[in-house]
């Protein structure tokens, strides 16, 4: 039987400076494989000066913070030009692909290198106007998309854009990623297919308040400990990225 291909995928680098640190430190010394990085926010140059080389998609941002493409239509803003996440469900497709177009080349400009992939701050691409438009940009720069549900697969199928086949993850009032939960889903991994284990590994933020604080300390830790390598060797996964889905290495 054929081992399964686990990405093991960080979001929020950029977000604030020790939720980076966090991030990084997971991916260098822990098992975390992949991140996605959020492009518009004061952070976003350092994040990437220290994240050149490494496997890093987007974290689409439509959630906070100003939008990247300059005609970004001002009514469908906040009063201080920022995005507001409650008008998410509103945008339209052609904006939302505008959009991610122009984070995209965002973040190939900081990193030097492509998107491995593209998910989405707070999954807003469960709206149907952001699924379209991330799929439309998403397909004219040949990079995967996170699907977190068998709907949202099918979609990005039918627009021609890769995706996982499975999706395993959360974020609470609780930490996630604890060791306990690491070893049971490990040991109940799906044989077949492309899986994202999606996770939020840091420092508590420095800089903003955020319901997800002490709880990312808590799957920094998990993602370090040794534990973590004897858990993937008995499951017999090596983690890798996104660019399976491409053929990338």
């Amino acid at each position: 039987m054929t081992s399964p291909a686990l990405i093991i995928n960080a979001d929020d680098l950029g977000y604030d400076p020790a939720v980076t640190r966090g991030i990084l430190r997971a991916m260098r010394e822990g098992v975390v494989s992949s991140a996605t990085f959020m492009v518009n926010t004061p952070f976003s140059e350092a994040a990437a000066r220290e994240a050149r080389g490494l496997a890093i998609g987007l974290h689409l941002n439509l959630a906070r913070g100003l939008p990247v493409w300059s005609g970004f239509p001002r009514e469908l803003l906040g009063e201080d030009g920022g995005f507001v996440e409650a008008r998410a469900s509103h945008l339209p497709a052609n904006v939302v692909e505008a959009e991610s177009f122009a984070q995209l080349a965002r973040l190939a400009g900081l990193l030097g290198q492509p998107a491995t992939h593209v998910d989405v701050h707070k999954h807003l691409h469960l709206h149907a106007g952001v699924l379209e438009g991330l799929a439309r940009a998403a397909k004219r720069v040949g990079a995967p998309v996170r699907s977190i549900n068998v709907e949202m697969r099918r979609t990005l199928e039918s627009h021609g854009v890769a995706t996982n086949a499975h999706f395993l993850g959360d974020a609470g009032a609780e930490a996630y990623w604890t060791m306990e939960r690491f070893e049971s889903e490990l040991a109940a991994l799906p044989r077949d297919g492309v899986i994202e284990l999606m996770c939020h590994p840091g420092y508590r933020p420095e800089t903003l308040k955020s319901g997800y604080a002490a709880q990312r300390e808590v799957e920094l830790e998990t993602f370090l400990h040794p534990r973590a390598r004897e858990v993937l060797a008995r499951a017999g996964v090596v983690p890798a990225d996104f660019r399976v889905l491409t053929g990338g290495s």
